[in-house]
């Protein structure tokens, strides 16, 4: 794979990811957006890794989609290539994916960001859709995601202006969970990959799901759904191991089964 690298157990049943087209400060072409879901996919059959961390370089986790590929295409063109499906296969990852985002997460890269689970971002990061600028907008699903993230006024202002949010802003906003110093956010966001993957990934997994349907659904079928998802963990081994070493005080050894 040109464009991704893949270094697994970087910690403890996690997987680290990185975008690496640092020239183009990472632009996500379709080749890469293609290796990037055969990587996702073949990690989410992988019972040796439990966490994701997703992440480019410290100047750059993603500056945007790549132009050149796209400027002197036609409607029907961009219709029939449907690039976007991609990133709905992406989308359906199962695992959690932390985002380690340094520099510029900008269009696209924002966009990649916001269908990671959680964003641990450097004091240096940028998060923006300026598509605005370029004549069109966001399509990749930052119109909707961005607003659920940090409200309707301050998605427009974003969206219809072109501008920046500073780590500082992203975290005030909610669109981050942590900000730290550039030399620490992919430490942190391995730790954090280390410590989900010290759970049940049985349990992970339907916690994901629970979690993020609740920005899909109205709230009765979001409680409906946690609540078949919360049932289901005890047809599981890990949810008798969990709750028998919480009962003997010790710390639980779970399979994922």
């Amino acid at each position: 794979m040109d464009f991704i690298k893949v270094t697994e157990q970087k910690e403890p049943f996690v997987a680290l990811v990185e975008l690496n087209r640092p020239k183009e400060l990472n632009a996500l072409n379709r080749q890469l957006m293609l290796e990037l879901l055969e990587t996702m996919q073949t990690l989410d059959k992988n019972d040796n890794v439990r966490a994701i961390v997703l992440t480019g370089n410290d100047q750059a986790f993603a500056a945007g989609a790549d132009i050149k590929q796209m400027a002197d295409q036609s409607a029907i063109d961009m219709l029939m290539v449907d690039q976007f499906s991609t990133w709905d296969q992406i989308r359906k990852t199962k695992k959690p994916i932390i985002a380690a985002v340094s520099g510029f997460a900008l269009g696209g890269g924002c966009e990649l960001t916001m269908m990671c689970d959680i964003i641990i971002a450097s004091e240096t990061a940028k998060f923006g859709q300026p598509e605005i600028k370029i004549g069109t907008i966001p399509g990749a699903g930052g119109t909707q995601r961005l607003t659920k993230a940090v409200g309707k006024s301050k998605a427009m202002e974003l969206i219809l202006t072109g501008r920046f949010l500073s780590a500082e802003d992203a975290l005030f906003y909610g669109l981050v969970s942590k900000v730290v110093p550039v030399e620490m956010y992919l430490h942190e966001a391995l730790q954090l990959g280390k410590e989900i993957a010290q759970q049940s990934p049985v349990a992970v997994q339907l916690a994901k799901e629970a979690v993020n349907r609740s920005f899909e659904t109205q709230l009765d079928e979001g409680l409906a759904f946690e609540r078949k998802n919360f049932y289901l963990t005890f047809a599981s081994a890990d949810q008798k191991e969990g709750m028998k070493a919480f009962i003997e005080k010790r710390k639980p050894t779970y399979s994922g089964k």
